[in-house]
């Protein structure tokens, strides 16, 4: 269990590293990302093109509340800072995540819809 959430943890903590390759690294090839308010991502390749997308447009900093973890699940609360050319928003952000092997088959961020949408200008 300790071994998921620090995997979990390391892979929040590489995101403002910008290094695409480190991100999907983390994720098996049969990967679910899904973002509650939107239609989910099918698999690694698909994920990369959105966490390309995120890291063309943004600086982020994925900040960890709280953690926890039973079994193969680990549950994260989170402060998401984005900072797009100088303008900078915070998002907060209940994650869960499924492993596999130690690595991620399923990320799941639940969060508000607008609160992503109005700072940043952008429609997901």
């Amino acid at each position: 269990m300790a071994n998921n959430e620090q995997i979990v943890r390391d892979f929040l903590a590489a995101w403002p590293r910008k290094k695409i390759d480190e991100l999907m690294s983390y994720f098996t090839d049969d990967a679910v990302y899904h973002n509650i308010p939107v239609a989910p991502i099918q698999g690694k390749a698909e994920i990369r093109k959105v966490f390309e997308g995120f890291l063309g447009a943004f600086s982020i900093e994925l900040i960890v509340i709280n953690a926890g973890s039973g079994g193969s699940c680990v549950f994260t609360e989170r402060i998401d800072r984005f900072d797009m050319n100088g303008k900078q928003f915070d998002l907060p952000v209940n994650g869960v995540f499924e492993l596999r092997n130690g690595k991620i088959a399923s990320f799941r961020d639940y969060f508000d819809l607008a609160s992503f949408e109005k700072p940043s200008g952008l429609k997901l």
